[in-house]
């Protein structure tokens, strides 16, 4: 059948009529040839005006919906929907794709806009977060991304006259965004009083800040920074759809049909409205305007396009017309013309030129058209209604002739019979009615077999017969033009129809795939001619049949460009052209048929590239005519490397387990055993599934793969090294161009791809994150910096990596069926090709994507499955291998040649200098010319030529080859069956390494007394293997059948062997000739052994649950053991040959007498005092420890004990081998593990002398030797790990900071709640109760006193215009570390507290600030490097990792100039808790205080992340890099401490190991520091400092300090270390000392604060002075000669700061906090003068009048006034239990007013002296009391209270005034109430959970200052009654601002913290006069 294989003629796209109008904007533009690009559908279109032709750019997969154009305006960037979305940036001149954007945005690509020179594109993405990414396109990276709104986005553009700067509009907002480092920031646009809050839709960017934009109502609000400063009101009369910047203005264009032309300041040049020209109708609305010199171009909702010359702008030249929103259904073409006929739910019908492809008539009808015909004689045409009614119109001049209605739903199909006499009309309610069009169509007949709506007709060529298809795809046949139904198959066959466009049918089988029953093609028609057949379906795709194709699921040819479904398609009349219409697209694409003989140069001319195949062969027909695949191809498509359980998924399995078994571990458990093994040796290869694995490394090793480790093979000494840092099978292996570095992929959930090097066997780069299931093929790029790779996930995606960065650089799905291998081109690095199953693709880069072109056969072969492929010697020329043994040679894409090579498939080919070398399965190695025309010369495998020197045996001639390699004079062969054969030139071979064949290896045994043993596989083998030191194999033996187990006899003699049938044999263990056999089982024998001493029994156990036993002397079976429920898995005998112990398959442990097998019940306490002859058993109590947490996943398969009953080896189905203490008794013991074998260890088995363990591994068919390395044994190999499955249970120490600083809650800001427990309705939201007597208008009373007494009355009051920072008193110490730096070599100091960085003059005390950050900054480094002088990094709290603003981010900045240099936003949710620079200073390390603790890598400057991962599940405190390292670091933390190394994007840890001391044991680590040769110290909870060479405790420096150690520091300069830690000062000892560089003498400081205990927190060392900071904020510099200390910085220890008072004259100020002290601070010198201890938290503080008394407020309830000049107690009183809350001297000094917690004011009258008698009190405060100010008189006093209300007392008497008009004219001395009217002004919008918890009004009576619960202090004017003021905010503080205060003369602010302990001082800027 010709329907096997695809058309051999084409379809191409010659026109789109149409373009995108509805839901787009700004998509039309002016290419630099003058080309017009626009979209339409899934297709970008560049229109030619000029010579009237159109390109097409087809790279999309789904709609187009966004369009930027590059500044240079010929690269064109396209975005498109879909549920992964991608962006293509395309050349507009040649249409091929530059480069592909994806895998970060969802649903669709709203907006695109390219920054000023091009290189960086933003992209905003249709998600519910509205995604806003910024990506370096060529290279295909996204730099930056951040939710962009809530709500959508229209219009997004660069600024072009500010670097990283954007701005994005949308609904009801417009952003103002900032770039740096990684983090976009936005400011939302102030609308203020200018212009209303709306939806704004275009944008564009000016100088000076400006920024124009059209909005929803048609004003223009112009922008200046982030403020609306004017709107130009009716620019349009409705919504501006666009905006288009241009060199000589701006043009703007919206939905009242007007373009506007304005000049570059936006003043109006000029309106075209286009509705009033000739082109224009009511209701054109304009969505894309660009203007470009003396031309605009227009696009219309309504798919127009306009072009408009500006001077003659009244005649807008229309050029494309398309129809408008709403589906397009109805298509028919003229019977004689080249016109097409198309009608549209717009109600038009158009008839369109396929010639001149233009429009040509157009009429707008009553109703939505859904079909459309015309008559044979083309003068007629019908059309079909939605509303049920036909109309029939002339063509000539569409007037109506009828106008009929009979049927109330849609018509959808009808047609007129060929000899132009009926009309039939199918309508939806599944009737055909039939017109007689000669009698003015009269209804002549009606077809009523349908069940449901008609969906195709066809007329037969005689018109006497018509079919029908239905909604459910059934096909009908009628007599015309009666309507009678027509069964007879015989009359159906006879029909010969005059066209067919059924899509049910006999002869269109095959556009149905083979087992669908969908209905989801819309149309076909078939062209009888070229017997051709062309469907269109729902999924916008048009196919290209063979005409007629009667199989289901036929071949054919697809093209792509409509966007969902294409309704309807139809051949011209003259078949030149096919038309197809689409139906949401309501596009109409006319292509060009291209017959089979013009194919060849048409091909020529642009084979059409686009992502998806244009040309696919997708099909599922039976492919007989390709041939049979080669059975061993077939087997390996077969196989498949899904696991169960992957290694990834083990630490979460753990986590799940450990539940479960918290109580199982309350046991002390065993430490894993002394001795460890070590890797020895490997024999095996793999070669069944894997192809060109085999090379020469540069020094002549060999490097290839077996089971998950890299062998690195020594040929001359018969030695192996390893690479151990895969932990699954490896599947491809490459090498680097200079043969140093390899490259090996394995199988994984997230397969990893690792880069080693061959001669340290450490790796260099780790790649994962892009493949799934594993990585079946690599290639390095000629240059070797490339690596491209494939995966074996459902569309075998390919990546192409910069492998040392660890990067990414572009990805693509490889192909549905396996690739086997990928080449990179070794002249262009961006081209490579990959070869598999019926596939060979050509691909190259296209920025972050990979355009992929099918090899072109032509007729020259058949498509076949390539096996290998190299390039030749030029960039064109490439050569394959194919399953059938030919060679094909390519030129481009186009094969050129075949050439037989091999009988088989071709596994393997090689490209030498002058010519190849091919391998294949017939065993044969081939050398060919350099152009495949001779063979050479040919070697075959053959046993006859193996050289003497081979390290084994070869089982058959001619084996399979599977890899080739050449080098060092001599051809290296890898074959199928797992042997590594060296061809001398000349001919011998050499065997060098041997492995089983295909199967698993289950059997071994190990010899009693010489270092040999035996295995028996699947593979139908028995083996001997000498184990050391040959190395080699020494016999094999086939057998009949696989066997699963062997065993040697105690004299080794003889050797036991079960096989799978059932039957055993016993060999000779020298000749291996059979002795005897026994065949008394069905099942599998599954263990078999000798009783000890003289062997006397032999007992053989099998599948069929029973053993036997035989009596080897007389060969007669003696005894069956019955009673096991299962298969059993294990037997071992007791010394004494009388006991069998048995294990099962379900887990019982049972035990028979020998010989007879009787079963006997022995208590689990006397089965250890049993000694046994060997110990095989994984059951019982001896061995309950080895069954790791996740048992129920895995199983332990073999155990074997050392024959000294010390160490119990294990295997697993996971592949690990296990050592464990026996007996391991209790659950979970302790043990080492190793990572070799991929998956089951099938058999473990130590040597005589248990010098060696030898290892099976089932699948991966490997025998591994390792040796035994005693206790004794002590230098310690790197590859030890000692684990266990849950974490030690000893505690890792206790100390109250430490405890402190691991739980404390990093709360947000934006989140904070507050501080005081308020009740009751915030004043913003009371109700305002009306006043007395409302004033009249004018009033005749005396004016209204002053608010506030003014205390300068002379000057001119100037208001306070802003506040700046001047001094910050604070250290955060109490929960960070190593946070105070020199700078300037120590000049300055640099430090933080709150959310602000300050640098600090030791010299002068003067501060300067780093504030951008927008929360609480908790750790602080500064980059070592002379290169980056001065910069420093902060780390700040946040939210949730969502990269927005308020997420946890890293600052980096200059500390001279404050200039943020680069923002890294985090994933670590909660905030980052520490940083670190690398020595070059390029990278910063991050660490996270979310769950898992992430650790990240920053490239800061360009703010890349190179690599992040899980830290641990404790805290960590600390990482630092090492100071001379770029890759690695250490982290410490919670009983953690991990060594790491950066390896290309990867972080590899390792864990501290603490086997080698005795009674080491975990401790809490805090602090790090480094000496020379990988030295490490760690600083503990209990004051030790661990010493650790690589990962490894080599020392403890004891007692280090008595307390933990906090804080360690290196110094480069000359290594010497310093310690900080938490000690009580003493003779000796000190909290800070500093040691040599082993830390083994030190010199110990004391720091002189007259602490009980020093705390330190942080240590720094500068020239010949130690910086301290403490936990109790203070920072101190120490001398290292003398030992002074210097007291540089001080701060409350403890806050909140509640208490805050100024002095009246002088700027000095007090402060009162939680700590109990008091603090007196002098502005001027920005110092502490003064500290007073009160023994208690102090609340509250106040000055007299006079500044001579000072009075305190406790919290305990108590009061005490000092005088000033001596500090000594004038009084002091308790009246009440609860806490003072404020505290107040009236004006007169003659009163003091305390007001409490306890709802009361208590009066004292100091006129009677220090007694403080209390002389009355205020009574019914509703609630507790904030804050009391005394009226200027002395003679009232306000109180607000915790209700929201303020209340007004007299003085002295207490009583309450309600009077409002009284209330009204007080004066008040001071104003610090944050209740009543006059500072309504102050409570936010946002204050639902958070409250303004301060004021103060200025001296001058016109400014106000707040502070509240945010942490923010704002300023705002007096009185301020008006709700949600005006005002300016300024952030600093952490969360609660807890009192602030002008100083006298209004010079300064000062603000107290809450959360951070700080007071900030802020200098006023008053206005000028």
């Amino acid at each position: 059948m010709a329907a096997r294989s695809a058309p051999s003629c084409h379809l191409r796209l010659e026109w789109v009529y149409g373009y995108r109008g509805h839901q787009c904007r700004n998509n039309l533009y002016y290419t630099a040839a003058k080309e017009i690009v626009y979209f339409v559908a899934g297709v970008g279109v560049v229109y030619s005006p000029r010579e009237h032709r159109q390109k097409f750019y087809r790279g999309h997969s789904d709609d187009i919906i966004s369009l930027a154009l590059h500044p240079e305006r010929v690269l064109v960037a396209t975005g498109q929907v879909g549920k992964e979305p991608y962006i293509c940036v395309w050349d507009s001149y040649t249409v091929q794709t530059v480069s592909v954007l994806k895998d970060v945005h969802t649903h669709g690509i709203a907006c695109l806009a390219f920054d000023l020179d091009g290189q960086r594109l933003v992209s905003v993405g249709l998600d519910s977060k509205n995604a806003v990414c910024v990506w370096d396109w060529k290279r295909g990276r996204m730099l930056s991304m951040a939710p962009g709104h809530t709500d959508r986005i229209f219009d997004i553009s660069w600024d072009l006259y500010q670097p990283n700067k954007l701005v994005s509009c949308g609904v009801k907002h417009i952003k103002f965004w900032s770039l740096c480092g990684n983090a976009l920031t936005p400011k939302r646009g102030v609308f203020g009083k200018t212009g209303d809050l709306q939806t704004i839709l275009c944008l564009a960017c000016a100088r000076d800040e400006l920024t124009y934009s059209g909005a929803l109502n048609g004003d223009i609000y112009v922008w200046k920074g982030i403020n609306l400063i004017r709107t130009i009101q009716g620019a349009h009369t409705a919504g501006i759809f666009s905006m288009n910047a241009c060199e000589e203005g701006f043009a703007t264009g919206g939905r009242d049909g007007c373009i506007r032309l304005w000049d570059l300041t936006f003043k109006p040049i000029t309106v075209i409205d286009l509705r009033e020209t000739d082109q224009g109708y009511k209701g054109l609305s304009v969505r894309s305007v660009c203007w470009r010199g003396d031309h605009i171009l227009v696009g219309t909702q309504d798919s127009e396009i306009f072009e408009i010359v500006v001077h003659e702008r009244n005649k807008p030249f229309l050029i494309m017309q398309g129809h408008c929103e709403g589906e397009l259904w109805a298509l028919a073409v003229h019977p004689t013309k080249p016109l097409a006929v198309t009608g549209s739910d717009d109600r038009s019908v158009r008839i369109w030129s396929l010639v001149d492809h233009a429009l040509i008539a157009r009429c707008n009808m009553e109703e939505p058209i859904r079909c459309a015909a015309v008559n044979v004689d083309g003068i007629h045409l019908a059309l079909g209604m939605k509303d049920g009614s036909f109309t029939v119109l002339r063509v000539r001049d569409m007037t109506e002739v009828v106008h009929i209605k009979d049927r109330k739903e849609a018509i959808h199909e009808l047609k007129y019979s060929p000899d132009g006499t009926y009309l039939a009309v199918g309508c939806n309610d599944s009737s055909v009615d039939i017109y007689g069009v000669a009698q003015r169509y009269k209804k002549v007949g009606e077809c009523a077999g349908s069940l449901s709506f008609i969906t195709h007709l066809d007329w037969s060529s005689d018109s006497r017969y018509l079919q029908t298809n239905d909604g459910s795809g059934r096909r009908l046949l009628y007599r015309m033009p009666g309507g009678k139904e027509v069964t007879s198959k015989e009359e159906i066959k006879a029909v010969h129809w005059a066209s067919w466009t059924c899509v049910s049918g006999l002869e269109v089988n095959g556009i149905w795939p083979k087992y669908s029953d969908t209905n989801d093609i819309n149309s076909v028609d078939g062209n009888y001619v070229g017997q051709v057949l062309v469907t269109a379906d729902d999924y916008g795709v048009v196919k290209l049949f063979r005409y007629p194709c009667l199989r289901k699921g036929a071949k054919f040819r697809k093209y792509i460009g409509h966007s969902a479904h294409v309704t309807n398609v139809r051949w011209s009349h003259d078949y030149q052209w096919v038309i197809s219409i689409g139906g949401a697209d309501h596009s109409i694409f006319q292509w060009k048929f291209i017959p089979e003989r013009k194919l060849k140069d048409a091909l020529h001319i642009a084979p059409q590239e686009s992502l998806a195949e244009s040309n696919s062969d997708e099909s599922d027909s039976d492919l007989s005519d390709v041939p049979e695949l080669d059975s061993e191809i077939e087997q390996e498509t077969q196989l498949t490397y899904h696991r169960q359980v992957y290694k990834e998924d083990l630490p979460q399995l753990k986590e799940q387990c450990k539940e479960k078994q918290k109580s199982a571990t309350s046991k002390r458990r065993e430490h894993a055993p002394g001795n460890s093994i070590r890797l020895h040796f490997i024999h095996g290869y793999r070669g069944y599934d894997c192809r060109s694995n085999l090379f020469y490394t540069q020094i002549g090793e060999i490097v290839y793969h077996v089971a998950a480790v890299g062998v690195i093979y020594n040929r001359q000494q018969n030695t192996q090294r390893f690479y151990l840092g895969h932990d699954d099978d490896i599947l491809c292996l490459a090498i680097h161009p200079l043969k140093d570095f390899v490259a090996t992929g394995q199988v994984g959930r997230d397969p990893s791809i690792h880069v080693w090097d061959t001669e340290t066997v450490k790796p260099l780069s780790i790649l994962k994150g892009y493949h799934q299931y594993g990585v079946c093929a690599v290639d390095f790029s000629a240059d070797g910096k490339r690596l491209a790779s494939v995966g074996i996930d459902d569309s075998h995606t390919i990546v192409l990596w910069d492998w040392k960065k660890g990067e990414k650089l572009s990805v693509a799905r490889g192909s549905k069926d396996k690739i086997f291998v990928v080449k990179m081109n070794p002249y262009v690095p961006d081209k490579l090709i990959t070869a598999g199953i019926k596939h060979m693709k050509f691909w190259r880069r296209a920025g972050g994507g990979l355009i992929g072109r099918k090899g072109y056969i032509g007729t020259l072969g058949k498509n076949d499955t390539m096996m290998c492929a190299v390039y030749g010697w030029t960039e064109e020329m490439a050569f394959s291998g194919t399953s059938t043994g030919d060679v094909c040679i390519w030129r481009d894409i186009f094969l050129v040649k075949t050439v037989k090579a091999h009988d088989g498939p071709v596994f393997s080919m090689h490209a030498l200098e002058k010519g190849f070398v091919t391998g294949g399965k017939d065993g044969v190695v081939a050398l060919w010319d350099d152009s495949f025309e001779r063979c050479l010369k040919t070697y075959a495998i053959k046993r006859a030529d193996l050289a003497p020197g081979s390290k084994g045996l070869l089982l058959e001639d001619n084996p399979s080859i599977r890899a080739i390699s050449l080098g060092h004079g001599h051809i290296l062969v890898g074959t199928k069956n797992g042997e590594i054969l060296e061809v001398d030139k000349s001919g011998p071979i050499t065997l060098l390494v041997q492995g089983h064949m295909e199967g698993e290896v289950w059997g071994l045994a190990t010899h009693p007394y010489l270092p040999i043993c035996a295995t028996v596989s699947d593979d139908k083998t028995l083996r001997i293997w000498d184990l050391s030191p040959s190395h080699c194999m020494l016999a094999v033996r086939k057998l009949k059948k696989g066997g699963r187990c062997c065993c040697f006899s105690p004299d080794g003699k003889a050797l036991a062997v079960g096989l799978n049938d059932g039957s055993f044999l016993m060999a000779n263990a020298d000749t291996l000739e059979d002795l005897v056999s026994f065949h008394h089982r069905k099942d599998i024998i599954s263990d078999i052994q000798f009783s000890p001493g003289s062997g006397k029994y032999l007992a053989v156990a099998s599948h069929d649950n029973f053993i036997d036993i035989y009596n080897v002397v007389s060969s007669k079976r003696v005894g069956i053991c019955k009673g096991a429920t299962s298969y059993i898995t294990h037997i071992d005998w007791d010394t004494r040959g009388k006991l069998l112990q048995v294990n099962t398959g379900a887990k019982e442990q049972l035990f028979f007498e020998a010989p007879r097998g009787k079963k006997q019940t022995i208590p689990s306490v006397e089965v250890e005092k049993i000694s046994w002859a060997s110990w095989t058993s994984v059951l019982g109590l001896c061995c309950e420890g080895i069954w790791p947490i996740i048992g129920e996943v895995t199983d332990v398969t073999a155990s074997c004990l050392t024959s000294d009953k010390m160490v119990l080896a294990t295997g697993d189905d996971l592949g690990f081998v296990k050592l464990f203490r026996y007996p391991a008794k209790g659950k979970f013991a302790k043990f080492k593990k190793y990572v070799a074998h991929s998956t089951h260890v099938t058999n473990v088995r130590w040597t005589y002398d248990d010098s060696m363990l030898v290892t099976l591994g089932g699948a991966d068919m490997s025998l591994m030797v390792w040796t035994n390395e005693m206790e004794s044994y002590r230098e310690k190999k790197s590859c030890d790990s000692e684990e266990s499955d849950i974490d030690s249970e000893e505690d890792g120490g206790y100390d109250s900071d430490v405890t402190r600083e691991n739980e404390i809650s990093y709360t947000i800001r934006a989140l904070s709640t507050n501080i005081r427990p308020m009740l009751g309705v915030k004043p913003h939201l009371q109700q305002k109760e009306p006043s007395v007597d409302e004033r009249p208008p004018v009033s005749r009373a005396p004016p209204q006193p002053e608010k506030l007494q003014s205390n300068n009355v002379g000057k001119k009051k100037r208001p306070i215009e802003d506040l700046v920072l001047e001094l910050a008193f604070g250290y955060r110490g109490r929960d960070c570390r190593n946070n105070v730096h020199y700078l300037n070599d120590g000049d300055d100091i640099i430090y933080h507290t709150a959310s602000v960085g300050i640098l600090h003059n030791v010299a002068t005390g003067t501060q300067s600030f780093y504030q951008e950050h927008n929360d609480d900054i908790l750790c602080l480094t500064v980059n070592q490097h002379p290169k980056f002088i001065n910069i420093v990094a902060t780390g700040q709290v946040g939210d949730s990792a969502d990269m927005s603003a308020t997420a946890p981010s890293v600052h980096i900045w200059d500390a001279v100039n404050k200039q943020t240099l680069s923002i890294l936003r985090c994933s670590h949710s909660k905030g980052v808790c520490s940083v670190s620079f690398s020595a070059t200073g390029k990278l910063l390390l991050s660490v996270g205080l979310d769950p898992e603790h992430t650790i990240t890598i920053w490239r800061w400057q360009e703010g890349a992340r190179i690599a992040c991962r899980a830290g641990h599940n404790q805290r960590i405190f600390v990482a630092e890099f090492r100071p001379d390292s770029d890759t690695q670091f250490v982290s410490v933390g919670i009983k953690h401490v991990k060594f790491w190394t950066l390896a290309g994007r990867a972080l590899l840890s390792k864990k501290g190991l603490l086997s080698t001391l005795e009674d080491a044991r975990m401790q809490t680590m805090l602090a790090v520091a480094f000496g020379a040769n990988n030295l490490t110290f760690t600083g503990t909870i209990s004051g030790d400092v661990c010493v650790w060479k690589d990962h490894i405790l080599c020392r403890v420096v004891a007692r280090a300090h008595n307390g933990p150690v906090f804080a360690m520091y290196t110094t480069l300069r000359d290594g010497l270390i310093v310690t900080g830690g938490k000690e009580r000062p003493s003779k000796e000892g000190g909290a800070v000392k500093l040691w040599d560089q082993e830390l083994r003498r030190c010199r110990a400081f004391r720091l002189e604060t007259g602490q009980v205990t020093d705390c330190v927190r942080s240590v720094c060392r500068g020239k010949g002075k130690i910086l301290v900071g403490t936990k109790n904020a203070e920072i101190i510099e120490v001398g290292e000669k003398n030992a002074a200390c210097n007291i540089l910085v001080n701060g409350h220890v403890d806050g909140p700061i509640w208490g805050l008072a100024t002095h009246p004259s002088r700027d000095f100020f007090l402060s009162a906090a939680e700590d109990g002290t008091v603090r007196l601070w002098d502005i001027a010198d920005k110092k502490m003068l003064n500290k007073v201890n009160l023994g208690h938290a102090a609340r509250t503080v106040c000055y007299s009048p006079e500044g001579d008394m000072v009075a305190i407020g406790m919290k305990n309830g108590e009061f005490i006034i000092l005088l000033v000049s001596s500090l000594k107690i004038w009084g002091k009183k308790r009246d009440r239990r609860c806490a003072i809350h404020d505290i107040r001297f009236s004006p007169d000094s003659r009163y003091l007013a305390v007001g409490s917690s306890e709802n009361s004011v208590d009066f004292y009258d100091l006129t009677l002296g220090p007694t403080l008698n209390r002389i009355s009190y205020c009574k019914d405060i509703p609630s507790f009391v904030i804050q009391m100010d005394f009226s200027a008189d002395s003679r009232h006093l306000q109180v607000s209270s915790g209700c929201y209300k303020r209340h007004v007392y007299e003085v002295p008497s207490g009583k309450h005034l309600v009077d409002h008009a009284a209330i009204d004219r007080i004066t008040w001395a001071t104003w610090t109430s944050i209740m009543g009217d006059e500072v309504m002004g102050i409570w936010s919008r946002h204050a639902e959970k958070a409250d303004v918890t301060c004021a103060c009004v200025s001296h001058s009576g016109i400014s106000l200052v707040t502070g509240d619960d945010f942490g923010m202090v704002k300023l705002y004017d007096f009185p301020c009654p008006e709700k949600f003021a005006k005002h300016k905010r300024f952030l600093g503080h952490s969360p609660h601002v807890t009192n602030i205060r002008f100083t006298s003369g209004d010079r300064h602010v000062v603000s107290a913290g809450g959360d951070d302990c700080s007071l900030f001082v802020w200098k006023c800027v008053h206005m000028p006069h």
